[in-house]
This record gives structure tokens, sequence and C-alpha cells, in this order.
């Protein structure tokens, strides 16, 4: 397995939403530096969240403290290590903290960690598309295997294994010839011939 590349902090979009004006003033100096861009709404790569601000203010922009449409991962800034702020700072499932009082180091490291973070969480949202994907169009196909079996007295090896040469040939997947031969409703002569083929 080969090792992951470490993300770039040039160029990506990072959303402030610091309740303090010295650490608003810090990160941006440093944020800007790094060649970070800021962006005030819409799509940011990172969002860096301050879970001390005013929790009314966090509440009304949804559980991320960010626009609902925002999916950004979350940096937390961490000042008070209460429960409650720990609740609240799990609740935004952050991909990365920082402990306040800020300090010129450790910015980077956490901007690295979350777009890592998020990215191999699109990539986790991808796959389990997929696999849900794959799920459903499983049962075209075990209708299909259960279809020729019912209907040229197969038995299920053979139904399967008559798929599988057929998907070959066509050069199409099991799932896309099953769904082919269910909205034919028959498994056709080509079945009949497979099944009497020595």
């Amino acid at each position: 397995m080969s090792r992951p590349a470490v993300p770039t902090v040039r160029g990506c979009r990072v959303r402030l939403l610091v309740g303090d004006e010295r650490d608003a003033v810090l990160l941006h100096r440093q944020l800007l530096r790094m060649g970070a861009r800021l962006v005030e709404s819409g799509e940011a790569d990172v969002a860096i969240v301050d879970i001390d601000r005013d929790p009314g203010q966090v509440a009304e922009a949804g559980p991320a403290g960010l626009d609902r449409r925002c999916d950004a991962p979350v940096v937390a800034l961490v000042g008070t290590e209460t429960p409650s702020r720990l609740r609240g700072m799990l609740d935004r499932d952050p991909a990365a903290f920082l402990v306040k009082p800020l300090r010129s180091t450790g910015l980077y490291t956490a901007l690295v960690l979350a777009l890592h973070t998020g990215q191999r969480r699109r990539q986790t949202d991808e796959r389990i598309a997929q696999l849900e994907d794959r799920i459903r169009s499983r049962r075209v196909v075990v209708g299909a295997v259960i279809g020729m079996m019912n209907r040229h007295a197969m038995s299920e090896a053979e139904a399967f294994a008559f798929l599988r040469r057929r998907a070959m040939t066509r050069r199409m997947t099991i799932e896309e010839i099953s769904a082919e031969m269910a909205g034919q409703g028959t498994g056709g002569n080509a079945a009949r011939t497979a099944r009497s083929a020595p």
C-alpha cells in the first residue's frame, strides 16, 4: 500500500469562525503566509471553528457551526476543557484541533491533518455509495439467476455461469446483463443453447 501524499495548504480555501479578535488576526496572518485563501461563505476546504464561541451563534449555523451545505473538515479551537465544551467539540466531528491560547506553531499540522481526513472521508463515502449500488444491483442478478433456473431448468451454478459468459461476450458487467435480461423478461434461446451445449 502506498504512503499517502501530504496535502498542500497553498491555495486551499479556509473559513474562519473565530470569536476572539486576537485569534482571528493571528490565524489570518498565518494562513496568508501559507498561501491559503480565506472565504466568508460558500465552499471551503477547511473550517476553523472556535468551540468557545457563543453557543447561540453556533446553533443557528448548524452542527459544524457552518452553513448546512458546507461539509468541510473542521479544525476545532479548544480553550476550556470542560465536559460541555468537549461535547460541543465532538458534535462538530473535528478532523484536528488547536489549543488556545494560539501560538505560531501547530496550524500547518492541523490544516494538513484536516485536509487529509476530509479527503479520506470523501473516499470512504464514495466507496460506501459504490457498495450500496452493488448491493442493489445484486438483487437484479439474483432475480435473473432464479428466473433462468425456473424457466430453463438450470441449476444455480449453471445459470450464473451462463450470465458470466454472456456478460464477458458482450463486454458488460453481470449486473448490466442481468438487468437487460430482466427487462426482456427472458433468458431467451441463448440460455437453452447454453444448457444443451456440451
